[in-house]
């Protein structure tokens, strides 16, 4: 767990945010390539993006681009002419595109039901909730660290509005992994508990979300933040654990 500080500002961020990003929907059909998400963790911009993922129930692969990184920022630029964040690449219809809002729009048009939710469609006050998230956490993810580039993407399973995950996405961004996202959001009543609790009352909820139930099945529990790494083999629960993992085997 996090210390009582990091939580805090970790749990403000998400209550600034109404806890967007935790619900759920399950698709009908997945897109069978995950989406593409040039990210800055910290970013006001890229969170609304991120909560939407969450709430369409869609994965995606992140290239952290934290300032003065240099791995995805130079990339970004040889690819669409500039680093501005965030950036979406679906390569299930050949769609690319910058501006948040636009992207927002996109999802719902495209694996929502067609209909953008009335609270997506006041984008200002979005912003500025989300801008106010991200003050709470100050410049945690946002400057990059040198580190040693995985030669396979390491996949997280999470959902935006954990206040346990986003200390572990901090590190990744500010590391320049790159990773799968594969979203856990909540879809079932049970899923609210908290996973101590599930656990004393042998409660393992019915969920419909595919991440949630590969993960119970593999792993034998649930719980967010999970880490696996297919470089080394090493799959954690437990946000502390995690961030220990990463900076001891990738920091450099």
């Amino acid at each position: 767990m996090p210390g009582p500080f990091n939580l805090l500002t970790s749990t403000l961020a998400s209550a600034a945010r109404g806890w967007t990003g935790i619900r759920a929907q399950p698709l009908q059909d997945k897109p069978p390539e995950p989406l593409v998400l040039y990210d800055m963790e910290n970013c006001p911009y890229c969170r609304l993006v991120r909560e939407v993922l969450t709430e369409l129930d869609l994965d995606a692969v992140i290239y952290p681009s934290p300032k003065r990184g240099q791995r995805f920022r130079p990339e970004l630029v040889a690819l669409a002419g500039k680093a501005q964040f965030p950036y979406l690449v679906d390569p299930n219809t050949d769609v690319s595109l910058y501006e948040s809002l636009d992207i927002i729009a996109y999802l719902f048009e495209t694996y929502g039901n067609g209909d953008i939710p009335m609270k997506w469609r006041l984008g200002a006050l979005q912003t500025v909730s989300s801008m106010l998230a991200s003050g709470a956490r100050g410049s945690r993810g946002l400057s990059v660290k040198a580190s040693r580039q995985p030669e396979q993407l390491l996949e997280l399973y999470s959902f935006e509005g954990s206040p346990y995950a986003r200390p572990v996405r901090e590190l990744l961004c500010q590391l320049e992994l790159p990773y799968l996202l594969r979203n856990c959001g909540r879809s079932e009543l049970g899923e609210w508990l908290p996973p101590v609790l599930r656990e004393r009352l042998e409660l393992i909820p019915d969920s419909q979300l595919p991440n949630r139930i590969k993960l119970q099945q593999e792993q034998g529990r649930m719980g967010i933040p999970f880490l696996w790494d297919p470089n080394t083999g090493t799959g954690l629960f437990e946000s502390d654990a995690i961030v220990d993992y990463l900076s001891d085997n990738y920091a450099v």
